[in-house]
């Protein structure tokens, strides 16, 4: 099969240069890279350090000066050329590099005469944009630019775990109800068709399959390359959770633990985890239907839980 032909435009007012090397081997996943152009005002401070990754990455750089024409000035020759490329025939898709809203339209424009777009920004891009593409991918999350990041840290942008796990349930309903099993695969395509700035590698993944297994709430069977998967009984996964409360619970000594630090612990091991699922409006309710933990008061007056004596 012959390698899809991409355009890569990317706004260098909106885009860190520490990130080119990345978003090249990012785009190459995709495809050949036939187009290579950075728009924005190469002689200013600004741009200091995207001249001197231009000549190596052999990217074309497209000058507008700032003073003159100001920052709209940049985006209009960028769009002028996406539509030229569009109208010349000689690619498959583009890739616009932008942390911005402003190529929204633009996107949309080209994916309705059946171009393949891969967004590239970062967390900061609004979601507008994200969704105009095919695809989005944070840089963030392309080699290791913020290794030490948290990732557990839900950012404002990105889709919640809870969200994507609800998905893939219904994505699996769907398919058992018609009789059919669910591959790993087929899944991973149909939330990037729902969700284009999904990425596994924004929870701190590198593979579907394990943000998948993680989770507690599916079966995943391989047989020879294909993994397929399966909702795990609901009974059984309250009863893990249970499990896993009662045993942390019990290693806390005589001492016991907060109730807060608990949900935490809690919440961080089963991201779906929702008492209203065990019938309580409350957690501490909730804990309290234990029939071997005791909840007390500790001299900071914090409510904690420990196992009787």
């Amino acid at each position: 099969m012959e390698n899809k032909r991409f355009a890569l435009l990317i706004d260098a007012d909106n885009v860190s240069a520490k990130y080119i090397a990345n978003i090249l081997e990012e785009l190459s996943t995709y495809g050949i890279t036939t187009y290579k152009r950075i728009y924005g005002d190469f002689t200013s401070s600004h741009a200091n350090k995207w001249r001197g990754e231009l000549l190596e990455n052999s990217v074309i750089p497209v000058q507008q000066f700032s003073n003159t024409t100001g920052k709209n000035a940049t985006d209009s020759t960028l769009i002028i050329d996406a539509m030229d490329i569009l109208y010349a025939g000689n690619v498959d898709g583009f890739c616009l590099v932008s942390s911005d809203g402003d190529f929204t339209r633009l996107a949309s424009r080209l994916r309705e005469s059946g171009m393949e777009v891969i967004g590239m920004g970062e967390e900061k891009t609004p979601r507008s944009f994200r969704v105009a593409c095919s695809r989005f991918v944070n840089l963030e999350n392309l080699g290791n630019q913020e290794a030490d990041r948290d990732v557990s840290e839900k950012k404002d942008n990105t889709i919640g775990r809870d969200v994507i796990y609800n998905a893939i349930t219904n994505i699996i309903t769907e398919n058992e109800n018609a009789g059919k099993r669910v591959e790993l695969a087929s899944v991973g395509n149909r939330l990037v068709n729902m969700y284009p700035d999904f990425d596994v590698r924004s929870y701190g993944y590198s593979l579907l399959s394990k943000f998948v297994e993680d989770s507690g709430l599916f079966i995943l069977e391989k047989n020879q390359n294909v993994v397929t998967l399966s909702l795990k009984d609901n009974e059984k996964s309250r009863e893990e959770i249970k499990e896993y409360i009662f045993n942390v619970i019990s290693c806390s000594s005589g001492k016991g633990i907060g109730l807060s630090e608990l949900s935490n612990l809690v919440h961080g091991k089963y991201s779906y985890f929702n008492v209203k699922d065990f019938g309580y409006s409350q957690f501490s309710k909730f804990i309290q239907s234990f029939p071997m933990v005791e909840i007390f008061d500790d001299a900071n007056k914090r409510k904690c839980a420990r196992r009787k004596k």
